[in-house]
C-alpha cells in the first residue's frame, strides 16, 4: 500500500470515529430486570401513600362537615 493511500485511510477512520461520537443513539438505556422490579415496587409504594393521603384528607373533610353540622343544630 502506498504512503498516500495509507494516510488517507487513517484520516478517514479517524473522521468516522469522530462522527460516530457526534450522533448518539436514540435507543433507550438498558434497565435490568431487577432494577425494573425495584422501580415498580417504589412506584407502587408511592401510589399507596398517595391513596392513603387522599383517604385521610377525605375522612378529615367528612369529620369536619359532621362537626359543623352538629354545631349548627
Amino acid at each position: 500500500m502506498n504512503r498516500k493511500k495509507k494516510i488517507n485511510q487513517i484520516y478517514k477512520n479517524r473522521m468516522k470515529k469522530q462522527n460516530a461520537k457526534l450522533h448518539s443513539s436514540n435507543k433507550p438505556r438498558y434497565i435490568s430486570k431487577a432494577d425494573r422490579a425495584q422501580m415498580e415496587a417504589e412506584e407502587a409504594a408511592l401510589a399507596a401513600d398517595a391513596t392513603t393521603t387522599v383517604e385521610t384528607v377525605n375522612i378529615d373533610a367528612v369529620e369536619a362537615e359532621a362537626t359543623s353540622t352538629n354545631e349548627a343544630q
